[in-house]
């Protein structure tokens, strides 16, 4: 006779915001997976805890992320991040905190949609054929932060590849600039932000050669379409002690 297995105790951060009511919903829906705290601003943190959350979901803002994760590890919760804001010099705080607690998971990830985690890899593979390359993102306009967290995780990837392959600088002669005409550079990669009603979460990276270009873009129309990312990561950090960046290494 199989031994049934308890489900995962799953709190929610920012759980009546755009992205924390679908995460519930989720995880509501999931058989394996139990709500058992919704917090939001102005709420007690210590309600994730008191209700013995073993995997905590953040979508806050940038400004609140950082407090949560390190009292989350402080609590020995493991976390699932998707708020945005993450730095190298932020990332590496988090590594620093968690390696107090051996035990404790940490997935932050910049996009939960499957098939933005596949434009980025794509994009990534692509970087060293293309002498230029540029991001263009598009969001709705109540997003606090530009760029978004998937485009400057995309430049990073792309400039990665880029200086791998041995590449120079992209051909661009401009001298004559208005300021954030070119948009903003991240590893090397120019980024360009779009905020307008109507949109969700879209991006594209566009690549150029001589006589040819390249564009992989990805769009999310509803934010339904990151639940089955956002359930991956929460069953899968109770698995993976450590920081792990990127959804990428959970596919």
């Amino acid at each position: 006779m199989t031994e049934a297995v308890e489900p995962i105790r799953v709190g929610v951060l920012g759980a009546r915001g755009r992205m924390g009511v679908e995460v519930c919903r989720a995880v509501d829906g999931a058989e394996d997976l139990d709500l058992v705290a919704m917090i939001d601003q102005g709420d007690w943190l210590f309600n994730a805890s008191d209700a013995g959350a073993q995997v905590v979901v953040d979508f806050t803002n940038p400004e609140a992320v950082l407090d949560n994760l390190h009292w989350c590890i402080d609590q020995g919760i493991n976390v699932v991040v998707g708020t945005s804001g993450f730095t190298d010099a932020r990332i590496e705080q988090v590594r620093g905190w968690l390696a107090d607690k051996p035990d404790v998971g940490v997935v932050i990830a910049p996009n939960f949609g499957i098939g933005a985690v596949l434009m980025m890899e794509f994009a990534a593979r692509a970087a060293r054929y293309f002498e230029s390359v540029e991001i263009i993102e598009q969001h709705h306009p109540r997003k606090v932060d530009a760029p978004s967290g998937t485009a400057l995780h995309t430049a990073r990837l792309v400039g990665r590849a880029r200086e791998e392959a041995g590449m120079g600088a992209m051909p661009d002669a401009t001298t004559d600039e208005m300021a954030g005409a070119r948009g903003t550079e991240v590893a090397g990669v120019k980024i360009h932000s779009v905020r307008a009603s109507g949109l969700v979460a879209h991006q594209e990276v566009l690549f150029g050669a001589t006589g040819e270009t390249l564009t992989i873009r990805h769009d999310s129309f509803d934010r339904v379409s990151f639940m089955p990312g956002v359930l991956l990561a929460i069953r899968e950090v109770v698995k993976r002690p450590g920081l792990t960046v990127g959804l990428d290494a959970l596919l």
